[in-house]
This record gives C-alpha cells, structure tokens and sequence, in this order.
C-alpha cells in the first residue's frame, strides 16, 4: 500500500524539480547608453531655446497694415552635460549624465542602471532629490541602497568633473 503513494509523489515530485533543473540564472541585466565619462561635447546635449515672441498692435487707420515687433527671450547660460563614471554594484553598473545651466543642475539621467524592481522605483526619487538639493548629497532610497550608494558616486564625480 506504500508503495502506490510512494510512486506518484516520486512523479510528482521529479515534475516540479524539472522545470528548475532547466531554469537558467543570468546575471543582473542593465539598462545601458554608450557614454564615456567626463564633459559631453556641446553637439550632443540638448538645449531648448525658447521661441521669439511676436506682438502685433493694430494700425491706425484703414488701409494702414499692423506693425509686428519681433523679440527673442533673453539668452540663458548654455547647458552643459557630463557623465560621471560607471560605479559597479552587485546588482549592475551604475553611471549618470549630468546636465548644468550655468552652476545649477538642471537634470539627471541614468545612463546605466540594475535592471531590478528597487533600483526602478529608486531611480524617480533619486533624481528628484538631486535636482531639490542642486547637489549629490541624497538620502540612499530604501531596499535599493547600494545603488543608491552607486548613483550618489557617480554624480558626484560628474559634479566634480564639470569644474567651471
């Protein structure tokens, strides 16, 4: 009577080991963008230049045609951009792209980051933070905190590589 339990559990049992047996671990995966580290030549970042401003004041009489002023906004600092280094993690490389308008930062990209549940709902505060701050010093996001520790290391070395 053993024995006709002892079959189909050994059955069973060897079906649920098999799809384990064939399950293949690959390592962390990252999100990543070919960027070298350092001051981003001007030709690749992206600046917004706002449009020129146009007012029309009626004329002043018939058959007299509107004036039209045409005004450009005032020029702003340009923007520069500087990736900071790859920071590696056990879960994953971390590296970001920093954008400056004049000594502000202006915004924040991952260029390489864990391609992990934490390290995505991390990657929203961590760069808002940044961008409140105006500087690398965050709070580490909690249940993604060494890539926190990460993206803190490599913006600011990106900080620092962007000197004056």
């Amino acid at each position: 009577m053993k024995i006709h339990r002892a079959i189909p559990i050994a059955v069973l049992s060897v079906a649920g080991l098999v799809p384990l047996w064939q399950y293949e671990a690959h390592p962390a995966s990252t999100t990543e963008a070919s960027a070298d580290v350092g001051v981003v030549p001007e030709a690749q970042t992206q600046t917004t230049s706002e449009p020129p401003t146009t007012s029309a004041q009626p004329g002043t009489g018939y058959g007299t045609p509107p004036t039209t002023t045409t005004s450009k906004a005032p020029a702003t600092a340009a923007a520069k951009t500087v990736n900071g280094p790859v920071v590696d993690t056990p879960h994953g490389d971390v590296q970001v792209q920093v954008t400056f308008t004049g000594d502000k930062i202006t915004g924040v990209k991952f260029l390489k980051a864990p391609n992990t549940g934490p390290t995505k709902s991390a990657v929203p505060t961590l760069i808002q933070e940044t961008l409140k701050a105006g500087s690398a010093k965050v709070d580490s996001v909690s249940g993604a905190t060494q890539t926190s520790e990460a993206y803190v290391r490599s913006l600011q070395a990106a900080i620092d590589a962007k000197g004056n």
